[in-house]
């Protein structure tokens, strides 16, 4: 093991917490509050966020999309730049708290911000706070964003540590207003999350295993208490186990896989697949095709996950049966594909340089084809 962690951001978790970031704000900056399609009007976060900034100057920026887009986003950067905002707050769940970190830099940069999602460096940034509503991409405490172009049909990613969240608040109880869709989804994302940081070779650290098996546990217990989800317990438990998926201990040090990732992105930029559900389709397939370099872990989550010993393929149907108990299908014929899917992904993945993914490098494009064939099951 060899490596650095480090997170500057600042946790506030439990209910009646959103008055709890000004502390983190200074009356003297001005504040840009990011959003998305209006639903924090309707929960009562928007009211709390409104009373916490009593004194403040502060603008908003609302219409943030699931999947943001440049094309949404630099509409906001214009504001931030034309208004000279000093802080931003994102006020929702990953799909504004990334397109805020894309605000952040591009707040501070003069070219096309759409750069840094071809690999640029960040080398400045304006500061950015989160307040969560929907726990699944533990996007507010980690340095990565993902950022979609719609005119090229394109969803990237960046990450710098300028981007990390000065603060974030975790009250579950803004969660009473999610659907049955929005909690699946967070779960099923945090649990590959989970995944792509564990379930790759054996490694020497203990504390990193039984950490990730730790999440990963408790994600399977409120897949099977789904009928409770509603329940305040069940849905603090979702916020915290969704955070600590992704806020980079459960990576450091260890090999991580993220090719699940590199191909959900991909269907979702072409058919508008929800980001999980692309991942839930993908991932049981990709196991499969990779299974002797997956093996060990994959008999360890079987064992302490599932309760399975040593029968790789009842685990898998064990995984996909979970993800389906949910709601949530794992065939790819399920959703709004065409006849191009298997093309365009690849194709898409050839264009951005993926065409060797994974921890071993060697998910190539033809094993991708294959997954992809496999999850479109008759």
């Amino acid at each position: 093991m060899n490596y650095t962690y480090f997170n500057p951001t600042s946790i506030e978790f439990g209910t009646g917490k959103i008055k709890s970031m000004t502390k983190y704000i200074d009356k003297n900056l001005k504040v840009l509050v990011v959003y998305g399609g209006g639903s924090i009007k309707k929960n009562g976060v928007y009211d709390q966020v409104k009373t916490a900034l009593e004194g403040y100057t502060f603008l908003e920026f609302s219409g943030v999309e699931p999947n943001p887009s440049i094309e949404t986003l630099n509409k906001a950067v214009k504001i931030i730049k034309d208004e000279k905002i000093d802080f931003i707050l994102a006020v929702g769940g990953g799909s504004v708290i990334d397109g805020s970190k894309y605000l952040a830099a591009a707040a501070l940069y003069d070219g096309d911000a759409w750069d840094f999602l071809e690999g640029k460096t960040v080398e400045k940034a304006l500061p950015l706070g989160a307040i969560l509503t929907l726990p699944a991409t533990g996007s507010e405490s980690n340095t990565t964003a993902v950022i979609s172009k719609l005119a090229t049909n394109e969803k990237r990613y960046f990450g710098s540590p300028l981007v990390y969240p000065k603060f974030a608040v975790l009250d579950p109880s803004v969660m009473s207003s999610l659907d049955d869709r929005q909690l699946a989804n967070g779960l099923v994302d945090a649990f590959v999350h989970t995944c792509e940081q564990f379930l790759t070779y054996p490694t020497s650290s203990l504390l990193h295993d039984g950490y990730a098996l730790t999440i990963l546990k408790g994600l399977k217990t409120l897949a099977v208490d789904w009928k409770n989800r509603h329940e305040i317990k069940w849905q603090e438990n979702l916020m915290l186990l969704a955070n600590q998926a992704l806020n980079g201990f459960i990576g450091s040090g260890v090999p991580q896989d993220w090719a699940t990732h590199m191909i959900g992105h991909e269907l979702t930029a072409f058919y508008g697949i929800d980001h999980a559900r692309s991942l839930a389709v993908v991932h049981p397939q990709l196991i499969r095709v990779m299974l002797e370099d997956k093996k060990e872990k994959l008999d360890l989550m079987g064992q302490e996950v599932f309760r399975v010993l040593h029968n790789k393929e009842i685990v898998l149907e064990a995984l996909e049966y979970m993800y389906q108990s949910i709601g949530i299908s794992t065939n790819l014929n399920d959703y709004n594909i065409d006849d191009k899917v298997v093309e365009n992904i690849t194709s898409a993945l050839k264009k951005h340089g993926m065409t060797n993914i994974g921890e071993k490098g060697n998910v190539t494009l033809e094993k991708v084809e294959q997954i992809l064939n496999m999850a479109m099951k008759k």
